[in-house]
């Protein structure tokens, strides 16, 4: 790609995550290579075995947590933001080194919401992105100068979601 854009997926809505692994799949299907980070996800999940299935896919977690954040303990949230400053400053100098096309970002506004990354840490990887590399952000809650940054943006609204009557997360379907 000569060049690449910055895509944010966000929203009330059902979909973030399974627009940026559709992007994911089709871009792998034409070659390119593709980074998916999940920040705040460490259960198992669905997409996990149709990642394997790419070789031109890598899939890594950032700020792993078995709980949700607001879940955990004062010291766990201290020792997941130390954890998550140290993951990104490593990540950060590992997409410099690779070969990617396609970087997706999920659930990197929660990351920014529970202050595990700084708006300013996230603005100037943007910022300082090489030209051909296409980054996709997800997640609710976009912070103006993320907003700024986006050359497109798809806003998912929630007009029914079976969620608000008791329906947990379902495997195969959101997890």
């Amino acid at each position: 790609m000569e060049k690449g854009y910055i895509q944010i997926y966000t929203g009330e809505g059902k979909g973030k995550t399974t627009a940026a692994l559709g992007l994911a799949f089709r871009a792998a299907g034409r070659g390119f290579h593709v980074t998916f980070v999940q920040f705040l996800k460490g259960m198992y999940t669905g997409e996990e075995e149709s990642i394997k299935r790419f070789e031109n896919i890598r899939l890594y977690r950032l700020a792993e947590a078995k709980k949700l954040f607001w879940n955990l303990t004062e010291l766990e949230q201290e020792d997941l933001k130390k954890q998550t400053q140290k993951e990104w400053a490593e990540f950060v100098e590992y997409i410099k080194k690779q070969n990617c096309d396609v970087l997706i970002l999920d659930e990197i506004m929660g990351a920014l919401k529970n202050e595990l990354l700084s708006e300013e840490q996230v603005c100037d990887f943007l910022d300082n992105k090489p030209e051909s590399l296409e980054i996709i952000l997800t997640g609710r809650n976009v912070p103006a100068a993320i907003k700024e940054r986006g050359d497109l943006i798809t806003e998912m609204n929630k007009i029914r979601h079976y969620y608000d009557s008791g329906v947990t997360s379902r495997e195969g379907i959101e997890k």
